[in-house]
Protein backbone atom coordinates (compact mmCIF):
# COMPACT_ATOMS: atom_id res chain seq x y z
CA UNK A 1 0.00 0.00 0.00
CA UNK A 2 2.81 2.75 0.85
CA UNK A 3 4.90 2.17 -2.28
CA UNK A 4 1.14 2.68 -4.16
CA UNK A 5 0.90 5.96 -2.60
CA UNK A 6 4.25 6.95 -3.05
CA UNK A 7 4.24 5.76 -6.58
CA UNK A 8 0.53 7.78 -6.81
CA UNK A 9 2.00 11.50 -5.78
CA UNK A 10 5.14 11.01 -7.05
CA UNK A 11 3.49 10.56 -10.66
CA UNK A 12 2.16 14.15 -10.25
CA UNK A 13 5.34 15.41 -10.20
CA UNK A 14 6.31 13.26 -13.14
CA UNK A 15 3.77 14.39 -15.33
CA UNK A 16 2.84 17.29 -14.15
CA UNK A 17 3.95 20.50 -16.32
CA UNK A 18 6.97 23.19 -14.76
CA UNK A 19 5.35 25.33 -12.25
CA UNK A 20 5.26 28.82 -12.24
CA UNK A 21 3.26 31.41 -10.18
CA UNK A 22 1.39 32.27 -13.53
CA UNK A 23 0.37 28.36 -14.36
CA UNK A 24 0.14 26.80 -11.14
CA UNK A 25 0.65 23.16 -11.00
CA UNK A 26 -3.17 21.69 -11.22
CA UNK A 27 -2.13 18.00 -9.71
CA UNK A 28 -0.75 19.11 -7.00
CA UNK A 29 -4.34 20.19 -5.72
CA UNK A 30 -4.76 16.14 -5.72
CA UNK A 31 -2.81 16.33 -2.53
CA UNK A 32 -4.06 17.15 0.82
CA UNK A 33 -2.82 20.25 2.15
CA UNK A 34 -1.83 18.75 5.38
CA UNK A 35 0.80 16.69 3.36
CA UNK A 36 2.19 19.31 1.44
CA UNK A 37 2.65 21.69 4.50
CA UNK A 38 4.40 18.66 6.32
CA UNK A 39 6.31 18.19 3.32
CA UNK A 40 7.85 21.42 4.08
CA UNK A 41 8.94 20.64 7.14
CA UNK A 42 12.10 18.95 8.80
CA UNK A 43 12.69 18.52 12.53
CA UNK A 44 15.23 16.98 15.14
CA UNK A 45 14.12 15.04 17.94
CA UNK A 46 16.02 12.82 20.71
CA UNK A 47 16.48 9.64 20.35
CA UNK A 48 18.43 6.63 19.32
CA UNK A 49 15.62 4.73 18.48
CA UNK A 50 11.68 5.75 17.18
CA UNK A 51 10.52 4.41 21.00
CA UNK A 52 12.96 6.60 22.79
CA UNK A 53 11.03 9.83 21.78
CA UNK A 54 7.56 10.92 22.65
CA UNK A 55 7.02 13.08 19.14
CA UNK A 56 8.76 11.64 16.29
CA UNK A 57 6.17 9.17 15.04
CA UNK A 58 3.36 11.30 15.46
CA UNK A 59 4.96 13.97 13.72
CA UNK A 60 6.05 11.75 11.01
CA UNK A 61 2.42 9.84 10.94
CA UNK A 62 -0.34 12.70 11.81
CA UNK A 63 1.83 15.78 10.26
CA UNK A 64 3.69 14.09 7.38
CA UNK A 65 6.73 15.22 8.41
CA UNK A 66 9.10 15.64 5.15
CA UNK A 67 12.02 15.26 7.06
CA UNK A 68 14.44 14.36 9.74
CA UNK A 69 18.19 16.03 10.72
CA UNK A 70 20.38 13.86 12.87
CA UNK A 71 22.59 15.00 15.43
CA UNK A 72 25.51 13.08 17.88
CA UNK A 73 25.69 15.48 20.37
CA UNK A 74 22.58 17.20 22.12
CA UNK A 75 23.24 20.80 22.63
CA UNK A 76 20.62 22.08 25.40
CA UNK A 77 21.57 18.64 27.38
CA UNK A 78 25.13 19.24 27.10
CA UNK A 79 25.88 15.76 26.32
CA UNK A 80 27.15 13.31 23.60
CA UNK A 81 23.29 11.48 23.64
CA UNK A 82 21.20 12.04 20.65
CA UNK A 83 20.55 9.74 17.36
CA UNK A 84 23.89 8.18 16.93
CA UNK A 85 25.29 5.72 18.64
CA UNK A 86 27.23 2.91 16.44
CA UNK A 87 26.50 1.92 12.95
CA UNK A 88 24.03 -1.03 13.34
CA UNK A 89 21.94 1.30 15.55
CA UNK A 90 21.64 4.27 13.75
CA UNK A 91 20.85 1.90 10.34
CA UNK A 92 17.91 0.80 12.34
CA UNK A 93 16.73 3.60 13.37
CA UNK A 94 16.58 5.29 9.84
CA UNK A 95 14.84 2.38 8.79
CA UNK A 96 12.22 2.50 11.57
CA UNK A 97 12.07 6.33 10.79
CA UNK A 98 10.94 5.72 6.53
CA UNK A 99 8.77 3.06 7.75
CA UNK A 100 6.44 5.40 9.43
CA UNK A 101 6.32 7.67 6.41
CA UNK A 102 3.80 7.49 3.71
CA UNK A 103 6.04 9.24 1.40
CA UNK A 104 10.11 9.16 1.61
CA UNK A 105 11.74 10.88 4.55
CA UNK A 106 14.57 13.32 3.36
CA UNK A 107 16.79 11.90 6.42
CA UNK A 108 19.78 14.67 6.45
CA UNK A 109 22.74 15.41 8.38
CA UNK A 110 25.90 16.99 8.72
CA UNK A 111 28.51 15.21 7.47
CA UNK A 112 30.98 18.06 6.12
CA UNK A 113 34.41 16.15 7.04
CA UNK A 114 36.85 17.37 10.04
CA UNK A 115 35.12 19.59 12.96
CA UNK A 116 31.66 19.14 11.71
CA UNK A 117 31.25 15.53 11.44
CA UNK A 118 28.44 13.70 12.99
CA UNK A 119 29.75 10.07 12.08
CA UNK A 120 32.58 10.45 14.17
CA UNK A 121 35.17 7.74 14.40
CA UNK A 122 34.08 6.84 18.52
CA UNK A 123 30.82 5.34 17.17
CA UNK A 124 32.80 3.63 14.40
CA UNK A 125 33.44 5.66 11.43
CA UNK A 126 36.01 6.45 9.04
CA UNK A 127 38.27 9.58 10.06
CA UNK A 128 37.26 12.54 7.81
CA UNK A 129 39.40 15.60 6.72
CA UNK A 130 37.87 19.06 6.83
CA UNK A 131 36.97 21.30 3.93
CA UNK A 132 40.17 23.42 4.43
CA UNK A 133 42.17 20.61 3.80
CA UNK A 134 40.58 19.69 0.60
CA UNK A 135 41.31 23.11 -0.68
CA UNK A 136 44.64 23.45 0.55
CA UNK A 137 45.33 20.23 -1.23
CA UNK A 138 43.75 21.10 -4.13
CA UNK A 139 43.77 17.68 -5.68
CA UNK A 140 40.60 16.50 -7.27
CA UNK A 141 41.51 12.28 -6.43
CA UNK A 142 42.32 13.49 -2.64
CA UNK A 143 38.83 15.22 -2.70
CA UNK A 144 36.99 12.61 -4.17
CA UNK A 145 38.54 10.09 -1.85
CA UNK A 146 37.53 11.29 1.17
CA UNK A 147 33.65 12.60 -0.24
CA UNK A 148 33.49 8.89 -1.12
CA UNK A 149 34.32 7.92 2.03
CA UNK A 150 31.39 10.58 3.41
CA UNK A 151 29.00 8.90 0.88
CA UNK A 152 29.52 5.83 1.47
CA UNK A 153 29.44 5.80 4.76
CA UNK A 154 25.59 7.89 4.33
CA UNK A 155 24.48 5.54 1.94
CA UNK A 156 25.12 2.60 4.56
CA UNK A 157 22.71 3.96 6.67
CA UNK A 158 19.76 4.89 4.57
CA UNK A 159 21.10 8.83 4.91
CA UNK A 160 19.61 10.54 1.68
CA UNK A 161 21.03 14.03 1.87
CA UNK A 162 24.03 15.77 3.10
CA UNK A 163 24.25 19.50 4.38
CA UNK A 164 27.01 20.04 2.80
CA UNK A 165 29.34 21.12 1.09
CA UNK A 166 29.93 24.32 2.75
CA UNK A 167 30.46 27.03 -0.19
CA UNK A 168 31.21 29.47 1.81
CA UNK A 169 34.45 31.78 0.71
CA UNK A 170 37.17 32.49 3.62
CA UNK A 171 37.22 35.84 4.06
CA UNK A 172 37.92 36.04 7.29
CA UNK A 173 39.60 33.38 8.59
CA UNK A 174 39.11 34.09 12.02
CA UNK A 175 35.20 33.73 11.46
CA UNK A 176 34.53 32.02 14.31
CA UNK A 177 31.59 30.03 12.53
CA UNK A 178 33.49 29.01 9.46
CA UNK A 179 37.19 29.89 9.33
CA UNK A 180 38.06 29.02 12.57
CA UNK A 181 36.09 25.66 12.15
CA UNK A 182 38.42 24.82 8.69
CA UNK A 183 34.86 24.49 7.12
CA UNK A 184 35.46 26.57 3.59
CA UNK A 185 37.41 25.12 0.98
CA UNK A 186 39.18 28.23 0.20
CA UNK A 187 39.51 32.01 0.14
CA UNK A 188 39.55 32.05 -4.13
CA UNK A 189 35.64 31.39 -5.14
CA UNK A 190 37.15 29.47 -8.36
CA UNK A 191 38.57 26.60 -5.85
CA UNK A 192 35.88 27.12 -3.63
CA UNK A 193 33.48 26.04 -6.70
CA UNK A 194 35.92 23.38 -8.08
CA UNK A 195 36.44 21.26 -5.06
CA UNK A 196 32.44 21.73 -3.97
CA UNK A 197 31.91 20.45 -7.69
CA UNK A 198 34.04 17.19 -6.59
CA UNK A 199 32.21 16.66 -3.70
CA UNK A 200 28.68 17.00 -4.82
CA UNK A 201 29.40 14.27 -7.86
CA UNK A 202 31.11 12.20 -5.53
CA UNK A 203 27.76 12.18 -3.07
CA UNK A 204 25.57 11.64 -6.44
CA UNK A 205 27.28 8.36 -7.12
CA UNK A 206 25.57 7.15 -3.87
CA UNK A 207 21.97 8.41 -4.45
CA UNK A 208 23.25 11.30 -1.93
CA UNK A 209 21.51 14.43 -2.34
CA UNK A 210 23.84 17.64 -1.46
CA UNK A 211 22.74 20.74 0.28
CA UNK A 212 25.10 23.76 -0.24
CA UNK A 213 25.51 26.21 2.12
CA UNK A 214 25.23 29.41 3.34
CA UNK A 215 23.44 31.44 1.15
CA UNK A 216 24.68 33.86 0.36
CA UNK A 217 27.75 33.77 2.08
CA UNK A 218 28.87 32.83 5.47
CA UNK A 219 32.72 33.47 5.41
CA UNK A 220 33.14 37.29 6.17
CA UNK A 221 31.28 36.89 9.37
CA UNK A 222 32.54 37.94 12.62
CA UNK A 223 29.94 36.32 15.49
CA UNK A 224 28.28 32.91 15.39
CA UNK A 225 24.04 33.30 13.82
CA UNK A 226 23.46 30.24 16.35
CA UNK A 227 23.92 32.76 18.77
CA UNK A 228 22.39 35.87 17.75
CA UNK A 229 21.86 37.92 14.44
CA UNK A 230 24.87 38.29 12.30
CA UNK A 231 25.62 41.59 10.24
CA UNK A 232 28.00 41.23 7.44
CA UNK A 233 26.79 44.48 5.71
CA UNK A 234 30.64 45.82 5.61
CA UNK A 235 32.28 42.40 5.14
CA UNK A 236 30.22 40.77 2.49
CA UNK A 237 31.72 41.08 -1.26
CA UNK A 238 29.50 39.96 -4.54
CA UNK A 239 32.70 37.35 -5.24
CA UNK A 240 30.96 35.01 -2.32
CA UNK A 241 28.19 34.34 -5.03
CA UNK A 242 30.55 32.84 -7.59
CA UNK A 243 30.48 29.21 -6.20
CA UNK A 244 27.04 29.85 -6.65
CA UNK A 245 26.41 30.80 -9.52
CA UNK A 246 29.19 28.15 -11.07
CA UNK A 247 27.81 25.35 -9.50
CA UNK A 248 23.55 26.21 -10.02
CA UNK A 249 25.18 26.96 -14.31
CA UNK A 250 26.85 23.83 -13.84
CA UNK A 251 23.46 21.94 -13.02
CA UNK A 252 24.76 20.26 -10.29
CA UNK A 253 22.80 21.85 -7.04
CA UNK A 254 20.02 19.60 -5.38
CA UNK A 255 19.49 22.28 -2.72
CA UNK A 256 20.66 25.43 -1.28
CA UNK A 257 20.53 26.25 2.83
CA UNK A 258 20.16 29.77 3.71
CA UNK A 259 22.20 32.00 6.26
CA UNK A 260 20.77 33.40 9.18
CA UNK A 261 22.80 36.95 8.24
CA UNK A 262 21.95 39.99 7.83
CA UNK A 263 23.11 42.44 4.78
CA UNK A 264 21.83 45.59 4.28
CA UNK A 265 23.07 46.04 1.07
CA UNK A 266 21.05 43.09 -0.20
CA UNK A 267 17.85 43.64 2.48
CA UNK A 268 17.72 46.48 4.67
CA UNK A 269 14.97 44.61 7.03
CA UNK A 270 15.57 41.25 7.18
CA UNK A 271 18.10 38.37 7.52
CA UNK A 272 18.56 36.22 4.40
CA UNK A 273 16.54 33.43 5.64
CA UNK A 274 13.55 35.80 5.71
CA UNK A 275 14.45 38.07 2.82
CA UNK A 276 12.03 38.18 -0.13
CA UNK A 277 14.52 40.36 -2.30
CA UNK A 278 17.86 37.97 -1.18
CA UNK A 279 15.98 34.25 -1.81
CA UNK A 280 13.05 35.27 -4.37
CA UNK A 281 15.36 37.75 -5.96
CA UNK A 282 18.79 37.30 -5.76
CA UNK A 283 18.89 33.73 -5.71
CA UNK A 284 16.16 32.59 -7.90
CA UNK A 285 15.64 35.58 -10.26
CA UNK A 286 19.08 36.87 -10.99
CA UNK A 287 21.01 33.68 -10.00
CA UNK A 288 18.36 31.45 -11.75
CA UNK A 289 18.08 28.65 -9.45
CA UNK A 290 14.85 26.78 -9.23
CA UNK A 291 15.47 24.06 -7.03
CA UNK A 292 14.80 23.44 -2.99
CA UNK A 293 15.33 26.05 -0.76
CA UNK A 294 16.18 24.94 2.37
CA UNK A 295 16.40 27.36 5.80
CA UNK A 296 19.27 27.21 8.41
CA UNK A 297 17.52 26.39 11.85
CA UNK A 298 14.45 28.06 12.45
CA UNK A 299 15.58 27.83 16.16
CA UNK A 300 19.37 29.54 15.82
CA UNK A 301 19.55 32.63 18.31
CA UNK A 302 19.53 34.92 14.82
CA UNK A 303 16.30 34.03 14.34
CA UNK A 304 14.63 33.03 17.42
CA UNK A 305 15.64 35.58 19.76
CA UNK A 306 14.98 38.11 16.80
CA UNK A 307 11.54 36.87 15.56
CA UNK A 308 8.21 35.33 16.70
CA UNK A 309 7.73 31.86 15.45
CA UNK A 310 5.00 32.55 13.31
CA UNK A 311 7.15 35.76 11.71
CA UNK A 312 9.48 34.04 11.06
CA UNK A 313 7.75 31.06 9.72
CA UNK A 314 5.80 33.64 7.29
CA UNK A 315 8.91 35.63 6.34
CA UNK A 316 10.24 32.51 5.38
CA UNK A 317 7.49 31.06 3.35
CA UNK A 318 7.30 34.62 1.64
CA UNK A 319 10.80 34.86 0.82
CA UNK A 320 10.36 31.73 -0.89
CA UNK A 321 11.76 29.27 1.09
CA UNK A 322 10.83 25.85 0.67
CA UNK A 323 11.83 23.83 3.63
CA UNK A 324 11.83 25.07 7.33
CA UNK A 325 14.04 23.07 9.70
CA UNK A 326 13.85 23.28 13.36
CA UNK A 327 17.17 21.52 14.29
CA UNK A 328 15.91 21.18 18.10
CA UNK A 329 18.77 21.88 19.25
CA UNK A 330 19.74 25.09 20.54
CA UNK A 331 16.33 24.27 22.50
CA UNK A 332 14.05 21.67 22.72
CA UNK A 333 10.50 21.70 21.95
CA UNK A 334 8.62 18.60 20.79
CA UNK A 335 5.87 20.36 19.63
CA UNK A 336 7.60 22.66 17.04
CA UNK A 337 5.96 20.99 14.44
CA UNK A 338 2.48 20.70 15.58
CA UNK A 339 2.77 24.40 16.17
CA UNK A 340 4.67 24.99 12.63
CA UNK A 341 2.10 22.91 10.63
CA UNK A 342 -0.85 25.07 12.62
CA UNK A 343 0.65 28.78 11.90
CA UNK A 344 1.16 27.84 8.11
CA UNK A 345 -2.39 26.98 8.17
CA UNK A 346 -3.39 30.13 9.88
CA UNK A 347 -1.48 32.23 7.75
CA UNK A 348 -3.35 30.74 4.56
CA UNK A 349 -6.60 31.38 6.35
CA UNK A 350 -5.48 34.92 6.72
CA UNK A 351 -4.44 35.51 3.40
CA UNK A 352 -0.40 36.42 4.12
CA UNK A 353 0.36 33.25 1.97
CA UNK A 354 -1.19 31.84 -0.52
CA UNK A 355 -1.97 27.99 -2.18
CA UNK A 356 0.26 28.56 -5.03
CA UNK A 357 3.45 29.30 -2.86
CA UNK A 358 2.86 25.89 -0.63
CA UNK A 359 2.51 24.14 -4.62
CA UNK A 360 5.36 25.56 -5.82
CA UNK A 361 7.52 24.26 -2.50
CA UNK A 362 5.78 21.18 -2.56
CA UNK A 363 6.42 20.63 -6.35
CA UNK A 364 10.28 21.25 -5.96
CA UNK A 365 10.33 19.32 -2.64
CA UNK A 366 8.43 16.44 -4.57
CA UNK A 367 10.82 16.69 -7.56
CA UNK A 368 14.08 16.32 -5.08
CA UNK A 369 12.46 13.30 -3.63
CA UNK A 370 12.12 11.47 -7.05
CA UNK A 371 15.73 12.01 -7.94
CA UNK A 372 15.90 9.52 -4.96
CA UNK A 373 13.41 6.72 -6.88
CA UNK A 374 16.03 6.34 -9.50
Amino acid sequence: MRSLLIAFVLGFVISAPSCSQSQPNLQSSKVPLEVKIGQMLTVGFRGMTVADTNHIARDIQKYHLGGVVLFDYDVPRGEAKRNIRSPEQLKSLVTQLQELAELPLFVTIDQEGGKVTRLKPKYGFPETVSAQYLGQLNNPDSTRHYARQIAQSLSRMGINMDLAPVVDVNTNPDNPVIGSLDRSFSSDPAIVAEQAALFIKTLHQYNILSVIKHFPGHGSSKSDSHLGLVDVTDSWSERELTPYKQLIDSHLVDAIMTAHIFNARLDSTYPATLSRPTISGLLRKDLGFEGVVISDDMMMGAIRKEYGLKTAIYRAIDADVDILVFGNNSIYDPEIVPKAHRIIKELLQEGRITREQINRSYERIMALKQKLAK
